[in-house]
């Protein structure tokens, strides 16, 4: 195994540390020490327990992406899924293109394939252990997709089976470079939503796994909020001109929902999110340096945006939206939620011409405050609903429940005596209803 993986041209860098090189350095030990005729240097225990630590990791591997049947061909799959090199990344936009780099690929890809049939009987029946046999055929515990993410494993699962069946690195190549034209490659191409953050002074884009599996069907009512919503993200996924989005209005009411179902909507046409906080608007140019040029539409998504008028971060957020040197890249939108029309907290001495401050030039701060929300070319409303379309939410979602049989006249009562109670009309409290409901079943 060693010597195969040491041929890798394309594949060479897989990261580290890397599952598939400490097997490789576990066998190739195995190997120098099996050849010694002495007995007391064949320390089996000593490669067994490597052995075992390596099974381990492939198994906590396993049960994050909800692999299942030959975890040996998933983790295989993974690894090409996930190796970002020019080839690959070529191949994300284009597909495969004529060259001499596809021979340099078709020798790695004869080695992934002899990776794929390689033959642990031996070294199992040596050491006395099947933990080999038994991944080769595993039977996972079913778990909600919640525990792992479903994304990634449904993919790696589906490149793994085209593998096994491939004749040779020729159906290889067309497997591995169709999965990259048509799915990507990598962070970005294997997961829908990501959140950033520092290490060691470095700024870090991390996968968000497990994301809600909301779709804008779900949300009941606010049908022509969804629509300038879905209209503007199908013009972006479509490559036509499009907005930043400002949705705003009453808390409870689906301004998140609806960003996230808008996600899983357009996931499959390319569309990503990054999740980033006001805190962290410092690094919005760096994030975008990086994602400019991938080939997928990223959504920089902001939850629950507001400032306070000590806060100055907004003044990050405007240069980047529009106002900075650097032109904000085609395949980069803003959305963002907020509890506030302006985002920006304003006071009546604001507006005040009577309040004596030491504002000379008035006006200019109330500009200032309001220019962030103008580089948002599209603003939607979401405010409470009344009554009648309360209880409408209401029944929808009761509805979707077989387990209550409360009638619409029941229903309808103790939702009123539960808003009363509860912080007053919206979809969140509604949904929080149906919960209370289906508890006490």
């Amino acid at each position: 195994m060693y010597r195969l993986i040491s041929k890798l041209v394309i594949y060479k860098e897989l990261g580290k540390p890397c599952l598939l090189f400490d097997l490789a350095d576990i066998i190739k030990e195995y190997d120098s020490i099996a050849s010694n005729v002495e007995e007391d240097i064949f320390n089996k225990e000593a490669i067994t327990s490597r052995i075992f630590s390596f099974i381990n990791h492939l198994l906590v591997l396993a049960t994050d992406y909800g692999f299942n049947h030959n975890l040996w061909h998933n983790y295989l799959a993974y690894l090409l899924a996930n190796a970002e090199n020019p080839f690959s990344l070529t191949c994300e936009k284009v597909g495969a293109t004529d060259g001499s780099v596809n021979q340099f690929a078709k020798n790695d890809f004869k080695i992934f394939k002899a990776l794929f049939d390689y033959d642990f009987k031996p070294l199992e029946e040596a050491l006395g252990i099947n933990c080999f046999s038994v991944i080769s055929n595993y039977q996972a515990i079913e778990k909600s997709s919640s525990r792992y993410n479903r994304n990634v494993s449904e993919k790696v699962q589906m490149l793994s089976k085209q593998i096994e069946q491939a004749k040779d690195e020729e159906e290889v190549f067309q497997c591995v470079t169709n999965f990259y034209r048509e799915y990507g490659v990598g962070m970005f191409g294997l997961n829908k939503a990501f959140r950033i953050n520092r290490e060691n002074d470095q700024l870090m884009i991390f996968p968000i796994t497990n994301t809600q599996e909301v779709m804008l069907s779900d949300l009941v009512g606010y049908e022509i909020q969804k629509k300038k919503l879905i209209d503007n993200t199908k013009a972006f996924v479509e490559g036509k001109k499009a907005n930043n989005v400002l949705l705003f209005g009453d808390s409870g009411t689906g301004k998140s929902t609806s960003v996230k179902a808008i996600l899983n909507e357009y996931y499959r046409d390319g569309l990503r999110m990054i999740e980033i906080y006001k805190h962290q608007f410092v690094d919005l140019s760096a994030v975008i340096a990086r994602i400019k040029n991938r080939n997928y539409k990223f959504i920089i998504y902001m939850d629950d945006l507001s400032f306070e008028e000590f806060e100055i971060e907004y003044k990050y957020l405007k240069a980047v939206i529009e106002g900075g040197l650097e032109t904000k890249p085609d395949n980069v939108l803003i959305y963002a939620t907020s509890n506030r029309r302006h985002l920006i907290r304003e006071t009546w001495n604001d507006r005040s011409d009577m309040e004596k401050t030491d504002e000379i030039h008035r006006s200019d701060t109330v500009q200032e405050k309001l220019s962030l929300v103008a580089r948002f070319g599209i603003t939607i409303n979401y405010s409470a609903p009344a009554q009648k379309e309360f209880l409408t939410i209401v029944k929808e979602l009761a509805r979707r429940h077989d387990l209550i049989t409360l009638t619409d006249d029941e229903l309808c009562a103790e939702a009123n005596k539960w808003e009363l109670s509860h912080g007053g009309r919206s979809g969140r409290t509604a949904q929080q209803f149906i919960n209370y409901l289906l508890g006490q079943v």
